[in-house]
Parts: structure tokens; sequence; C-alpha cells
């Protein structure tokens, strides 16, 4: 039976010196799950302007529905400005208030999260009121809760983080939220696996995703650690290749594979997404088998 996932977050557009790109990590996740053969819904907002009418039409140009993403007649579609470093490592400027700062609560969306095998959410699109309770009121709905941390300065803080955390069946962090994890819960482990475990056991989460830039990812699963190197390839931009690692990773692991198998599909993937412009290049499930059989 085809696996179903929702996620609720952002839809927006990435603004890049050469253009814009359609993104937003919640929709980054969604798309991604889609193109490998997930049956998943997407919870958001656009406004109602030529940016969100864009961004329909690129979510059904990829055969993608749209019947969950609200329009906030008031507030406009979000736009974030991309910076790149000498290592084409992505910075974001992030507006505020933008569409999907409120979305809200529907029967719909309710009725969807019921019946998925998961909910992923993430931290970024709690940062308004609004959008924050209806995500708090789907948590309450769904079988397996998935938390993408996804910190943005400087719209996240403890408490919120700590509710969050304790929510979460599965977690994605990347090595500098973990940093901050650690400082900000006062986590005393030396290593990964240390601070892992020590996460792990403060907020009762089963599975842990740590991705580690060019130095590869971990999970830690029931208390074992899971460790791999990673592949190297010439990166373009690294917007989006999170994303991808982890719907790999709920694609991989809500079929049924295991954890080496589905940590090393998301590898492939997340590093193929660097070797691309933009969070969401083009491949189809050919090529996503075919990432999943060969090193890229």
């Amino acid at each position: 039976m085809q696996k179903k996932v929702v996620t609720i977050g952002e839809i927006l557009w990435d603004v890049f010196p050469e253009g814009a790109k359609a993104g937003g990590s919640s929709m980054n996740v969604a798309l991604n799950l889609h193109k490998q053969g997930i049956d998943c819904g997407f919870i958001s907002a656009v406004g109602n302007d030529d940016n969100g009418t864009a961004l329909l039409a690129f979510l059904s140009d990829n055969d993608f529905s749209t019947n969950l993403i609200q329009t906030a007649a008031e507030l406009p579609t979000s736009t974030v400005v991309v910076r790149l470093d000498e290592n084409n490592h992505a910075t974001y400027t992030i507006t505020q208030p933008v569409a999907w700062d409120d979305i809200k609560l529907t029967k719909q969306s309710t009725d969807a999260v019921k019946d998925a095998d998961a909910l992923v959410y993430c931290s970024l699109t709690c940062r308004d009121e609004r959008s924050r309770q209806t995500i708090f009121a789907l948590l309450e709905n769904a079988k397996t809760k998935i938390f993408d941390i996804n910190l943005r300065a400087p719209f996240f803080e403890k408490e919120l983080i700590a509710h969050l955390l304790k929510k979460a069946d599965i977690l994605k962090i990347n090595e500098d939220e973990i940093a901050w994890v650690k400082e900000t819960f006062g986590l005393t482990g030396n290593g990964d696996e240390q601070i892992l475990k020590q996460l792990s056991a403060a907020f009762d989460i089963e599975t842990i995703c740590l991705t580690l830039g060019d130095k590869g990812a971990c999970v830690l699963k029931d208390g074992k650690l899971y460790q791999h190197a990673g592949y190297k390839v010439q990166v373009i931009d690294t917007v989006g290749a999170g994303d991808a690692f982890l719907a790999t990773f709920i694609a991989c692991h809500l079929q049924g594979y295991p954890i080496e198998t589905s940590l090393d599909n998301a590898c492939k993937v997340g590093a193929f997404v660097t070797s691309q412009a933009g969070a969401n290049p083009d491949y189809n499930r050919k090529i996503y088998h075919m990432a999943l059989n060969q090193s890229v």
C-alpha cells in the first residue's frame, strides 16, 4: 500500500542573484516525497498575488496537488533573498509577515493528517502565533511526527523548540543546529554519538538524523548510531539539500528499508541536489532510482 505523508510549512520564492526559484523547506520536502512515489499532501498558504499564482502553477506543473494550500488575502506570498558564500553555502533573509504565517486549521487539513502515516513540521512556520496553533493542533492527530528543526534566526526560542522536540518521533537536525541545541539545553556529551543519545533521552525521540554537510550524516535509532561519510560532488549550491535528504530518508523508512540503506539513499539524493542549481532540480523516478543504485 502506498504510504501517505503530509507536510506543513513554507512555500516561497528563493531569490538568487540570477533569478527566483520555487522553494521553502516544507514545500521542498513535499515535492521530493512526491517525486519518490509517496502520496504527499502539503499544507501552506500563498498570497492573492502573481507570486502565489506562479507557485501554484509550479506545483501543478510537477503533478503535485495544491488542494491543501490556502490563500491569505491580506498577506503577500513569501520571498526569501538567498546569498551564497565562497563555498556556495546559503544564508537567507526571510521577510515577515507573509501568507504562510497565517495557515488556518481546517477540517480538510485535519482529515488529511489523520489519514496520513506521518506529519512533517518545522520550527520556522511556528514564528507566528496563527500558524503555530494550527501546527500544535495537527500534531495531536498525527500518527508519526517528523520534526525538521530548521532553525532560522531570529525566528526561534528555547521554549518553542523544547515543545516541538517533545512532540517528535523523528528529528532531522544539522551541525549548526545541534551546536545550538547542545548549548541551549545543557547537553554535556563529547562527540555526536553522546550528544544525540542525550538529546534522544531528554526529549524521548526515537530516531535522530544529523546532517554534517560535506562530512556526510549519521542516524541514531533506538540507541544505535549509524554513520555515513557522504558522497563527494561538485557543489553548485546547498539550497534544499537537507530537505532532499530528509524526504529520501522518510520515503525509505516508511517503506521498511534498513536504517543503513535509508541513510545511504538519503546521502546520495542530498548530494545530487547540491550538484544542481536551486532546491528543486528536475528529476523523475527513473533518475531517483538510478541515484539509489549508484554513486552520484
